[in-house]
């Protein structure tokens, strides 16, 4: 069965607005990856005196949800400040496109994580180099079960987390055997988390 797009979707994936790159980017940020599915890169040009963000322009290398989510967050972004764009949440993005469909939704998460790594490369900002539980609860809580747009962490999917002083990263999941998304979640896991520097080794473990 075909998905179910709304018009305001298809009109921002047949006409994507502010895309391109901009050469004297200010800040740029990279999230996704091709390989396992969706990737965005953002542009930012941030006036320095108010703060506003003056330009906002994303390179989409993936599906429809994925270019019109890019289209609708620059559009919303473009004019605020760093502080008004921080608040944007992926929810926003969604509901400004009159919805997307359950298994697209992580591309308006996809989506904001580019427009937030942008802000903080703008910023200077530094991970500290102890990488804990919280941080692991935060990567995972915008981790999308696909049917039902609700991240694994509120379905009390997670069902134990650790993290040891080597960096390995070890995660129990209560997933049933026949679920037709079980090794989909895990690789969005694994992806994620190769992205992080002190993260050093991964297990996943099904528990049911």
């Amino acid at each position: 069965m075909p998905l179910q797009y709304s018009e305001i979707v298809l009109e921002h994936f047949r006409n994507p607005r502010n895309v391109g790159i901009i050469e004297d980017a200010d800040a740029m940020a990279i999230e996704g990856s091709p390989a396992c599915g969706d990737q965005i890169v953002v542009y930012l040009k941030v006036d320095k005196e108010t703060k506003k963000i003056t330009d906002i322009k994303f390179q989409s290398f993936g599906c429809a949800s994925n270019i019109a989510t890019g289209s609708m967050l620059t559009e919303m972004v473009k004019g605020k400040t760093i502080d008004e764009a921080l608040r944007i949440t992926w929810k926003d993005v969604a509901e400004a496109l009159g919805g997307l469909p359950p298994v697209k939704m992580h591309c308006s998460v996809l989506a904001v994580d580019g427009l937030k790594s942008a802000i903080k490369n703008y910023l200077g900002e530094k991970r500290e180099e102890k990488f804990t539980k919280e941080d692991l609860v935060n990567i995972l809580s915008k981790i999308l079960y696909p049917n039902l747009s609700i991240d694994i962490v509120s379905l009390k999917m997670v069902n134990y987390i650790n993290i040891n002083e080597k960096g390995k990263v070890y995660i129990e999941l209560v997933v049933s055997p026949e679920d037709p998304f079980r090794n989909h979640i895990k690789e969005e896991i694994e992806e994620k988390l190769k992205k992080v520097p002190e993260v050093k080794e991964i297990e996943i473990k099904f528990v049911y």
